[in-house]
């Protein structure tokens, strides 16, 4: 029998090697590749025949729909990052920083469905039983049909899932979960595709979802191969800051519903709390007539939000102002202050410009251009923009101000919170002059629109 070799496989990209190499030359990660042992398929004598199956195709317009057969989870932000609820079989993993609450959002996830659904098995590689119980009383959960089991190995947790048959499982985490049946070690390339594809074929196979929380690393992304994404049905980040009580699951990709929607939660001492209008959360707290500030409209996923884009422009005692963004592209708002000195004659080259997302939010799509633009020419002026107007819109090089998807929603977003003026591309504007209550300014360029403004 032929000896068993060493392969060196990267722990980011699942690249293999048959020496080691200081940096990977498939995704360019230093000190990922880790040695795992190779294994050896068996030989025979023969060449083994190819079995066929008795399938058949099945017609299109024959397959009944599932739409309805969605469960919902008991918590709303969660089932509207998901579509609308749980699918029967689906495989969704959920990523984020240390600390940010992931755990306690599955635990309270399990401890909705466990209540009428039927047993929730809680599988926990990083937490003992006690440790788990000892959350569950600071958020209240009394789920009678709630069953822990700390378990690392992966056979052990399926001996398990056929004895207790349960209707979800939640496994923390999927980088601690490994199989006797591969030598290498836990939270290896091997170990995690091989737990996640068990963990699909038990999903499917028995119809049950199945949550798998992910370690991230230092950049972000879930660690693993990117195999792990691709085998999954739904990947969901925790966003956030430590230094604010909102929490962001964001929908990165979805089987089942749209990619990009979000749900709200805040953070209290009784667990994460969904936040049903967060517009209203992101403004609270917002100055009025004050020069810099302004809001904007911007959709994330099916839902618009409006928040307060800051803006600050001062002199600088070097040669080159700063730049310094948070919450936007960096580089997008170095070329709107470009544009603005090229077209509006607006120079703020030797000016610091600091531009600032309130509420900790990222916005990364084109139609808050406009919105930085204000906010900047206001801080620029020094002079108030009125507190009831909010705007948007796509801004281009040449300074015209180009049209935005679902106008409409945003425009009654604005309208329900009390908004009395909205400057929007001229091209959205028709269908929205009836809007109650608001006065619906269609502009065509960023001229006409500070003209407006100011």
């Amino acid at each position: 029998m032929k000896k068993a070799e060493s392969i060196f496989i990267c722990q980011a990209c699942g690249h293999q090697s048959r020496k080691w190499l200081g940096k990977c030359p498939e995704c360019g990660e230093w000190n990922s590749l880790v040695e795992e042992r190779e294994r050896v398929a068996a030989k025979s004598g023969k060449r083994s025949a190819f079995k066929l199956r008795d399938v058949s195709a099945i017609a299109y317009s024959e397959i009944e729909s599932q739409d309805e057969t969605r469960v919902s989870s008991g918590v709303t932000e969660f089932d509207r990052v998901l579509g609308g609820g749980l699918v029967p079989g689906t495989l969704v993993l959920i990523g984020g920083d240390p600390g940010i609450g992931k755990s306690t959002l599955m635990l309270q996830v399990a401890d909705k469905l466990s209540t009428g659904n039927g047993a929730v098995l809680y599988v926990s590689g990083e937490e003992s039983e006690r440790q788990i119980k000892l959350r569950g009383e600071r958020l209240h959960v009394e789920a009678k049909n709630l069953f822990l089991l700390p378990e690392t190995n992966l056979e052990n947790i399926f001996h398990e899932v056929e004895r207790l048959n349960p209707t979800a499982i939640v496994v923390d985490s999927i980088q601690t979960i490994f199989s006797a049946m591969i030598e290498s070690a836990p939270g290896s390339v091997s170990q995690v595709r091989e737990a996640a594809h068990q963990f699909l074929l038990l999903a499917k196979n028995r119809t049950i979802p199945v949550f798998l929380i992910g370690h991230i690393t230092k950049d972000g992304s879930i660690a693993g191969p990117k195999a792990l994404e691709h085998i999954v049905d739904t990947v969901l980040y925790f966003e956030g800051e430590r230094h604010h009580n909102h929490r962001i699951v964001r929908a990165v990709k979805n089987r089942f519903g749209a990619a990009n929607e979000i749900g709200v939660f805040e953070m209290t001492a009784a667990g994460l709390v969904p936040v049903a209008n967060p517009s209203q959360m992101f403004l609270q707290e917002r100055p009025q007539n004050v020069a810099g500030s302004v809001v904007t409209a911007c959709m994330e996923g099916t839902r618009p939000l409006l928040v307060e884009i800051q803006a600050l422009v001062s002199e600088t005692k070097y040669g080159t102002g700063r730049r310094m963004t948070q919450g936007v592209d960096q580089n997008r708002v170095a070329l709107l202050l470009a544009m603005l000195d090229k077209r509006l004659g607006l120079q703020m080259l030797s000016d610091d410009v600091f531009v600032n997302i309130a509420g900790g939010l990222d916005v990364d799509e084109p139609a808050v251009d406009l919105g930085v633009v204000a906010a900047i020419t206001s801080s620029f002026k020094n002079l108030p923009i009125d507190p009831h107007t909010t705007v948007f819109g796509e801004v281009g090089l040449t300074g015209e101000v180009r049209g935005t998807t679902q106008a409409g929603v945003r425009a009654r977003e604005a309208q329900a919170l009390g908004f009395k003026r909205i400057v929007m591309p001229g091209s959205n504007k028709s269908g929205l002059e009836r809007l109650l209550g608001v006065h619906v300014v269609g502009v065509k360029s960023v001229e006409e629109a500070l003209a407006e403004l100011f």
